[in-house]
């Protein structure tokens, strides 16, 4: 088992051990996945297996919808999200 702290901003650091085991390093991304037992369970976003055809169904059905809101890059997403998550403009 293995503990990490959460910062005031939400930030937790992965420990050591548990970034070996999924073989993760600066910048990789996780993926936080919900079991139906409720269980949270992490996993490196590179090794995970997405649906394909899923993925490419929500591309065609979001196709245009960044540029109509102004996204350009992940940091735009990022702003939406804090924006929703708190109800404020992040930067």
């Amino acid at each position: 088992m293995n503990l990490a702290k959460i910062s005031a901003n939400g930030q937790v650091t992965v420990p050591a051990e548990i970034r070996r085991k999924l073989a993760l390093k600066g910048g990789d991304k996780i993926i936080f996945s919900e079991r139906a037992d409720g269980e949270v369970v992490i996993s490196n976003a590179a090794n995970h297996r997405f649906d394909a055809a899923a993925i490419v169904k929500a591309q065609r059905a979001f196709e245009g919808a960044a540029g109509d809101f102004g996204i350009k890059s992940e940091d735009d997403v990022q702003r939406i999200v804090d924006e929703v998550r708190y109800g404020k403009n992040s930067q």
